[in-house]
């Protein structure tokens, strides 16, 4: 079985009823090359000082680098690639709002071995959320290309709605891909890296996103201190987390907008009035209030 592929101009709900079903997809050739050159670049030196994993799960021949909108300026592109940003917002529209959770290039070694089989939602306390609801979904843009023999992400394909037995009993596939294209997973799909018997190395940036409520993985305010901050753009911050995560959620000081903060403004968060006309999970609620 084969992780199916999209071209670069594809449909995004396309996109999100494949994650619907199989919960992986790629996007071929979605990252200009120049980009990818000039990220490849700026994250090298910090891939050398990058120490390789602490187990078998992490990777001793497995190297993550992380801080990569602070670290590396080609990075943001990626993080909000238009596509990207519209496909993740439909699967995850349950919620009111996604954030940024993580950013990390991952560098698979020759002589790494298969990772084991996980879910990326294990990492919110292995919480059993519902089979319906995605609180994540992950992308893994190929910085090389990638291939069975170097490491390619191997999945299991529907198996996101199912039990671990029931899906590592599914077909398994590899993520083969051009470099500049994009893996789009969801967090309850199983997967893992796989092993590199070539003697060259496999980077893929992993950039995922999860809904405002919940903790980022990357923690973003720190990994990318304020003064770095302050020169983005204010759509790369929103997705960073610069915005509300839900009604009354991340606000600063005295109900301050954190983007607000950030640019040294007191502009306050929006009620739950206001905040129902942009998400339909208050709107039942704030139907009962007085007009502000």
């Amino acid at each position: 079985m084969s992780v199916h592929h999209f071209n670069a101009d594809a449909d995004p709900e396309e996109i999100r009823r494949r994650l619907d079903t199989d919960g992986c997809a790629i996007i071929d050739d979605l990252a200009n090359p120049a980009l990818l050159d000039a990220l490849a670049d700026q994250v090298a030196p910090y891939v050398d000082g990058s120490a390789t994993g602490r187990d078998d799960y992490d990777g001793r021949h497995t190297r993550r680098t992380g801080a990569l909108i602070a670290r590396c300026p080609a990075a943001r592109p990626l993080v909000a690639d238009p596509l990207v940003v519209d496909v993740v917002g439909r699967f995850l529209d349950r919620a009111s709002t996604f954030q940024l959770h993580l950013t990390q290039l991952i560098t698979i070694e020759p002589g790494e071995t298969a990772q084991k089989p996980h879910r990326d939602q294990m990492a919110f306390d292995n919480f059993d959320f519902p089979v319906d609801y995605h609180v994540q979904c992950n992308t893994m843009w190929a910085l090389t290309d990638f291939t069975a023999e170097n490491g390619a992400t191997h999945l299991f394909p529907g198996s996101s709605g199912v039990d671990d037995e029931t899906g590592l009993a599914l077909e398994e596939a590899r993520a083969e891909m051009r470099r500049g294209s994009v893996l789009l997973y969801d967090g309850k799909v199983l997967h893992g890296g796989g092993a590199n018997t070539t003697a060259t190395v496999r980077q893929g940036v992993n950039i995922t996103y999860a809904v405002g409520w919940v903790r980022q993985e990357e923690n973003q305010y720190l990994a990318c201190p304020p003064e770095v901050a302050r020169e983005l753009d204010d759509d790369l911050l929103r997705i960073m987390g610069y915005r509300q995560g839900a009604f009354a959620l991340g606000y600063v000081g005295d109900q301050t907008d954190p983007l607000a903060a950030l640019r040294g403004r007191a502009d306050k968060v929006l009620t739950v009035g206001q905040f129902a006309e942009t998400s339909t999970n208050y709107r039942e609620f704030a139907s009962d209030l007085p007009a502000d």
